[in-house]
């Protein structure tokens, strides 16, 4: 099955299961109640904190809940905050981080590097938190839209349709959709 964010990221091949970590945990939660999937596939875009460029393709099946308090060391939190499907789909081993917040302070998000997280996605980590109590394998593929700066936003509304674009071109190349 194959999911995405929502709003104004849809896929007509893709199920929206809402923005941000309550509302994709709570409708993908739903989802895999009533008709429980065998692989689920998520899509999306990301910010990038500065390793992966503009446009470029990122796999994944691993994801992290680390806040800039966790950077700052001005919070801690007693869950694991970094999960990885057992799955043998994804073929690059970045970190992808979600929080409910676009990080948009630059220097201190060079220190996600540090940790193996290379880019932001406001969904993955509750979509692999979900996968892991139901069983299922899992995976994301992301486009990056823009970097962790002062301009995230801007920067991801003049990319996100060219982006868009990209992304179901490469599902297609890989034979993902047709």
């Amino acid at each position: 099955m194959i999911v995405c964010a929502g709003r104004n990221e849809t896929f007509p091949f893709a199920h929206p299961i809402g923005v941000g970590l309550i509302e994709s945990s709570i409708n993908l939660t739903r989802m895999c109640l009533f008709d429980k999937p065998d692989f689920l596939l998520f899509i999306g875009s990301a910010g990038s904190y500065g390793e992966h460029k503009i446009f470029d393709i990122v796999e994944s099946k691993r994801a992290s809940n680390i806040e800039l308090g966790f950077l700052t060391q001005s919070a801690y939190t007693p869950l694991d905050n970094v999960l990885e499907s057992e799955n043998k789909f994804a073929r690059n081993d970045t970190i992808v981080n979600s929080s409910n917040y676009i990080s948009t302070n630059e220097k201190l998000c060079k220190e996600f590097l540090e940790y193996g997280v290379g880019i932001e996605n406001m969904e993955f980590f509750s979509i692999l938190s979900v996968a892991k109590e139901f069983e299922i394998p899992v995976a994301g593929i992301f486009v990056v839209t823009n970097y962790t700066n002062e301009n995230a936003h801007e920067d991801f509304i003049k990319n996100h349709k060219e982006a868009m674009t990209k992304l179901t071109n490469y599902l297609i190349e890989k034979n993902i959709i047709k």
